[in-house]
């Protein structure tokens, strides 16, 4: 199924504000909750919308180091991918993983609460893969545009 600009609209809508009640939603694109309400489970039951989350501050969570990773392997085997991939998904520190054509075969965004945190990670975890030949990190100085809604 193709979006019309209302599903589009309503979309946008839910990307800046999840919390929006079918009223709200009707209001502000001149629909009844009802209806406003029916195109939004009909948008998440065709797999538009896959999950609401609320987005937590890491500073008041004590996550002062926000940085990227750049991983190379040294082997690629299905076997050390899988394993890899198993460290990125169980590694607390991590909160997102990419793989990446180019030099780097891997991109980590990783929250830590200090560097030495950051240190210990890079260390103790990630460095000390059979499968990982170079890793290097580059700490966010300041985020000039955060996590955006995806263009509707």
């Amino acid at each position: 199924m193709s979006l019309d600009t209302t599903d589009s609209a309503l979309l946008a809508l839910l990307q800046r504000d999840a919390q929006l009640t079918a009223q709200d939603l009707g209001d502000r694109l001149g629909l009844s909750p009802s209806q406003a309400g029916r195109r939004r489970q009909r948008l998440e039951s065709e797999g538009y919308i896959t999950s609401y989350r609320a987005v937590a501050a890491p500073e008041k969570l004590g996550l002062g180091v926000e940085a990227f990773i750049r991983i190379v392997m040294a082997t690629h085997t299905a076997e050390n991918a899988r394993d890899f991939v198993r460290v990125t998904r169980t590694t607390a520190q991590i909160v997102g993983a990419w793989t990446l054509t180019g030099e780097a075969d891997y991109l980590l965004r990783v929250y830590c609460t200090d560097l030495a945190d950051l240190n210990r990670l890079v260390q103790q975890v990630l460095l000390p893969h059979p499968a990982v030949s170079r890793v290097q990190s580059q700490i966010v100085m300041e985020r000039v545009k955060p996590d955006a809604p995806l263009p509707v």
